[in-house]
């Protein structure tokens, strides 16, 4: 049966009431440019670790740095963010990934960037990058409202769609035309503003104070509950399979694009923005109240179509085709990240959401340990061996989740 802020009647509206709110309204805003410029890093990183090395596990390395935190630091900054207040610490990853942009734009203007400044950058701008789920992404419901949270994540969802493909895009083309220099100051230049424009933000946050020895006890009980809730252990379970899975072909883009398909820079950064305009509009979708089912299938069945999709992509030769395919599996992603947040907010007690969001996001932190390796077994097999291989596991896995999960 559907809640109350399921009905078709109150979606579409809903929608409007929420861009009429301004800190929803900034919070939605400053998201969206920030994950854009995010996103363009990563693809301009990699392009560049394969340029300079031609090894596909170079630019898996370069990836899994920028993501790595989120596995070391998730359940940290989700417990931390329960007391320090969320606008400092979205500031904070705002301004500290700005100042690294600037840093390694320099180097880049004086001829001076190597590899290890790119993997050094990103693992820093990853480590701020750790606590958007347990942070922002927290503040967007709290600002939208109890009745609200469903139009407003699955909102910001498709924005982060829209991220995705937009900042892959400005990567590819930014590389191709401005260089690395290039790049890194439309990155700086962008988050300086986003910090500038949340400086105006009213957040009313309760807060307890900080007891740094109490972290690791409060992360356990924010794990005991789970365990009494199979439909967030569930979450956890997908999150994980899907991020270190399917999510790791985003490692090999450049590789693929590069070296399978023989295509220019540009078109690689159209390649990896495939997938989030599926994304986008299946997102686009859910907001309006047009794509709805049980939130369990959407979410679970989601992940599953993506992964099938990057079978098809993995058997393609041609590059247009894996484009279209994509674009499919992107309806698939947006199912998934849409009913990723919404499940935890609308099944977590208010006192344990961002505890229990941060272990999300340690989840989400798996990915670089699958881009490793998709990256190891792409030496072996080649990127389209690779992308076969660990969409293959993550199928299996989820249903093996699913069926196990379901028998509680």
């Amino acid at each position: 049966m559907n809640s109350p802020e399921d009905a078709p009647t109150e979606r579409q509206p809903a929608v409007r009431e929420l861009l009429r709110k301004p800190d929803f309204l900034r919070l939605w805003l400053v998201g969206g440019f920030a994950n854009a410029m995010r996103w363009l890093e990563l693809l301009a990183s990699s392009l560049f670790a394969f340029e300079v090395t031609g090894s596909a596990l170079a630019v898996t390395g370069v990836v899994a740095a920028r993501q790595l935190p989120q596995l070391v630091f998730g359940a940290f900054a989700g417990a931390v963010s329960e007391a320090v207040d969320r606008k400092l610490i979205v500031m904070l990853a705002l301004l500290v990934p700005a100042a690294v942009s600037t840093v390694l734009a320099t180097l880049a203007t004086i001829g001076h960037l190597a590899l290890w400044h790119i993997a050094l950058g990103n693992l820093v701008a990853g480590t701020m990058w750790a606590t958007e789920m347990s942070t922002r992404r927290r503040m967007v419901g709290e600002a939208a409202g109890p009745h609200r949270i469903i139009p407003a994540i699955a909102l910001d969802s498709a924005t982060g769609a829209a991220t995705r493909m937009i900042g892959p895009l400005l990567g590819g083309f930014a590389f191709e035309w401005l260089g690395m220099k290039g790049a890194y100051t439309v990155s700086a230049l962008v988050q300086f503003a986003c910090a500038f424009a949340l400086a105006g933000l009213t957040h009313r946050q309760i807060t307890r104070r900080l007891a740094l020895g109490r972290i690791p006890a409060d992360i356990a009980e924010g794990l005991r509950f789970a365990r009494t809730k199979p439909l967030i252990l569930l979450v956890f379970g997908v999150t994980i399979v899907t991020n270190a899975f399917a999510f790791s072909y985003q490692g090999l883009v450049a590789p693929l694009g590069l070296a399978e398909f023989h295509v220019s820079p540009g078109l690689v950064g159209l390649l990896a923005a495939a997938e989030p305009l599926g994304a986008l509009l299946g997102g686009a979708l859910i907001a309006a109240g047009v794509l709805r089912m049980d939130r369990r299938l959407l979410f679970a069945g989601g992940s599953s179509l993506f992964m099938v999709m990057l079978l098809v992509v993995a058997l393609s030769s041609s590059y247009w085709l894996a484009l279209a395919v994509l674009i499919i599996g992107g309806f698939g992603t947006a199912g998934f990240s849409n009913m990723q947040t919404t499940l935890m907010l609308t099944e977590a007690p208010i006192e344990m959401r961002s505890r229990l969001m941060g272990i999300v996001t340690v989840g989400i932190g798996t990915g670089p340990l699958g881009v490793l390796l998709a990256g190891t077994i792409a030496r072996e097999l080649g990127p389209r061996g690779a992308v076969f291989v660990m969409a293959s596991l993550g199928l299996a896995a989820t249903l093996a989740l699913v069926v196990a999960l379901r028998r509680r």
